[in-house]
């Protein structure tokens, strides 16, 4: 007997229709849908815990730990004979996975890294710009509700390949493996010849990295840890709001918030593809974001039908249902793909999507987005693992201006000034005069001293 009731769809995701709806930049980015985040709540705690670490040092991170991890420490500094182990007990598979990330991850890194400019005006007169890398890094690795070993390729891959000297990785404790971080983090940490392991998570974690832990004469050395000059790496609002407030600090990468994925999709596209995506990002976190945006209503149809059946099988069903039935996450409805391009470039999402006809040339006009995947093929998992590429990558719209965690993350750019005293000669009398132009003229007497004599 064939049964000729509809197929049931994923009602809970929100739709948001922009027929017909001619709306600028600023309305446009005021409609779109994000996490309802209270960075406000966040940072009074973060404030205090920040305080608490600059003053008692580790033990404020002991205290912290046993609070929020359930764990007691003696110290934060995983022991290597751990980190040896972790990597001697790793899944096969799982060592061959993170080998083939590494590699392809250090191939695309080893293209970013910059060379040196030099323009030389006249004889004797060159700016040289030169690269150099930060002092020391920390990087952040999340534990949470998933394990993320490919976050500790992904932070220190660019690193090491900007030439940085000395890395420090911090991951949550874990109750269940002694107080250490996930020890798939730590035989990541070690394929990649990492020897610095901290266990601690949280906002706690980033204040340490940042203003440092220090000993006094006769306490335990191997309580201290160094202040790094680069804090990066994804995390929760907590970790977070803390980059937000010790940035100035060191630098930072982003202020990275819950993970999000946009598609743009037409009518050619395959919709149990894009649910399957949109699942695989709101697996996460109860707050991430999944957006669909398309001119096609009928795939809008189909692919809520293959959200509802994917979603009863998927093994964080309950995850997955309450971050797509969020205010973050929507079916966006457009008149055609010229606005819906238009919708993409101002939502600036971490992760986007082309299911379209000649995906390659739609792609080319996005100017906003952390990372674009190009065609069926080319998911954010891929991404996420072995494309090469980083997936540590700007959120929440902020795509807009800033970029993906990359090799330029980690260098400095110096300007180097060479001009001996008849190229300063050429250029003398203009520095002089744009000087008294300013009001600065001191600034022209020391172009003017060096020709006195002259």
């Amino acid at each position: 007997m064939t049964s000729n009731a509809s197929p049931q769809t994923f009602s809970a995701l929100q739709d948001l229709d922009l027929r017909g709806a001619a709306l600028d930049h600023a309305s446009l980015k005021a409609v779109l849908p994000r996490p309802e985040l209270n960075f406000a709540t966040a940072a009074e705690a973060v404030e205090g815990i920040i305080a608490r670490v600059r003053a008692e040092g580790f033990v404020a991170l002991r205290e912290l730990a046993e609070r929020f991890d359930g764990v007691t420490q003696t110290h934060t500094r995983v022991p290597a004979e751990a980190m040896v182990r972790a990597l001697v007990e790793l899944d096969p598979e799982v060592r061959a996975g993170l080998e083939e990330s590494i590699a392809r991850a250090r191939a695309f890194a080893a293209e970013q890294v910059p060379g040196s400019s030099e323009v030389r005006y006249a004889t004797g007169a060159t700016v040289t710009q030169r690269w150099v890398p930060v002092r020391r890094v920390g990087l952040y690795v999340p534990g949470g509700l998933a394990v993320y070993p490919s976050s500790v390729i992904m932070n220190a891959v660019p690193a090491l390949a900007a030439g940085v000297g000395s890395l420090a990785i911090a991951s949550p404790p874990q109750k269940e493996f002694g107080g250490l971080p996930h020890p798939t983090i730590l035989a990541a940490a070690q394929l990649l010849g990492v020897e610095e392991v901290h266990a601690m998570g949280g906002a706690q974690a980033i204040a340490a990295l940042a203003y440092g832990v220090p000993v006094a004469e006769g306490e335990d050395a191997t309580l201290a840890i160094e202040p790094v000059d680069v804090v990066t790496g994804p995390g929760n609002l907590f970790v977070a709001t803390a980059k937000r407030l010790v940035k100035g600090v060191v630098g930072i990468d982003a202020e990275a918030g819950p993970t999000e994925i946009a598609i743009l999709a037409d009518a050619t596209a395959n919709a149990g593809y894009i649910a399957a995506d949109m699942i695989s990002q709101a697996e996460h976190d109860p707050n991430a974001a999944a957006v669909l945006v398309t001119d096609s209503p009928e795939l809008a149809q189909s692919v809520r039908e293959a959200l509802e059946t994917r979603c009863n099988t998927t093994k964080h069903s309950e995850r997955v249902r309450v971050a797509l039935g969020g205010n973050q996450s929507a079916v966006i409805l457009v008149d055609d793909l010229e606005s819906g391009i238009a919708v993409c470039n101002v939502y600036a999402a971490e992760h986007l999507e082309i299911h379209t006809m000649d995906a390659a040339g739609v792609a080319e006009r996005i100017t906003a987005a952390g990372a674009v995947f190009v065609g069926s093929h080319s998911p954010v998992s891929l991404g996420d693992y072995c494309a090469g590429s980083n997936h540590v990558l700007p959120t929440s719209g902020t795509a807009a201006f800033a970029s993906g965690l990359n090799v330029n993350t980690f260098l400095k750019a110096i300007q180097v000034i060479d001009y001996d005293r008849a190229a300063l000669s050429e250029v003398a009398g203009h520095v002089i005069a744009l000087a008294n132009a300013e009001d600065l003229p001191a600034h022209g007497d020391a172009v003017a001293i060096r020709f006195d004599n002259a």
